[in-house]
């Protein structure tokens, strides 16, 4: 099983591609596809037909995923590099560039 170091609910920041510089929470992680799914970044159209939770049908907007190494941690408004720093039993992520905990 692949070890994603950014995790579901922290914010990140796009480094690379069309969406470069657009920040957002992660929203889910699609492990298999090495693939995040960031808050209001790669906005798609989708076309849905009538059902019984949308009656009505259309065109909905939603996120697409983008790829996990398109995107970069957010620590104090600045993209940061993850790191892990293991004491006895515990391993707990850090930020490359201050030494913090995140």
């Amino acid at each position: 099983m692949k070890k994603f170091k950014i995790k579901s609910g922290d914010t990140v920041k796009v480094i690379a591609g069309d969406h470069k510089g657009s920040e957002g929470k992660v929203l889910r992680i699609l492990k298999d596809k090495d693939r995040v799914v960031v808050e209001g970044v790669n906005m798609v159209s989708k076309h849905t037909k009538p059902s019984a939770a949308n009656p009505q049908g259309g065109i909905v907007k939603q996120e697409a995923p983008l790829h996990v190494s398109n995107v970069a941690l957010v620590e104090n408004g600045e993209a940061v590099r993850v790191g892990y720093k293991v004491e006895g039993d515990t391993k707990t992520r850090i930020s490359k560039k201050t030494k913090n905990e995140i």
